[in-house]
């Protein structure tokens, strides 16, 4: 069946995202410190983000959800991910270079040593040019093609206990 016909619901695609990072070329320059972004650009069906981005109340909050990366084995690339922290499902997941995003992390890391900003870091989702969703996360899991946490990769905070 075709997504989007009565009765049947629309799947979320990974082909709908993608991602850009920003505020990142400071940190191999040794220049002033900037909070580095992720934007998330969707492309596809506004039911879907809705759906997908719904939490408690409203929108789906910074303390509801997580960001995680799992690098494939066979290649430079990944599957980025952010999921709800109270219910384990994705809010969202796609295709993302290592490079890219380990880059953003280390970025992350010396933004947090940097500065005294509780968030390290910003993510934005964003659709028809417009930010739906704005939040600023202090954690980043990166996982290994078997699915083990790769802690010198991850963003943890001090104090948190994995």
């Amino acid at each position: 069946m075709t997504p989007g016909v009565v009765g049947e619901p629309y799947r979320m695609r990974r082909e709908y995202f993608d991602l850009h990072v920003s505020n990142t070329d400071w940190v191999a320059v040794d220049g002033q410190p900037a909070k580095p972004t992720l934007t998330i650009d969707f492309d596809g069906p506004s039911e879907v983000l809705e759906e997908r981005l719904a939490g408690t109340d409203d929108l789906v909050a910074a303390d509801e959800t997580d960001v995680n990366y799992r690098l494939h084995a066979d290649d430079g690339d990944g599957v980025l991910s952010v999921t709800n922290r109270i219910t384990g499902d994705f809010v969202l997941e796609l295709n993302a270079d290592s490079d890219g995003v380990l880059g953003f992390i280390r970025a992350a890391r010396a933004y947090g040593e940097a500065t005294d900003d509780e968030g390290r870091y910003q993510m934005v989702v964003r659709f028809e040019g417009r930010d739906v969703l704005t939040q600023d996360k202090t954690t980043f899991l990166v996982y290994n093609s078997e699915g083990n946490l790769v802690r010198q990769h991850s963003l943890i905070p001090g104090g948190v206990e994995l």
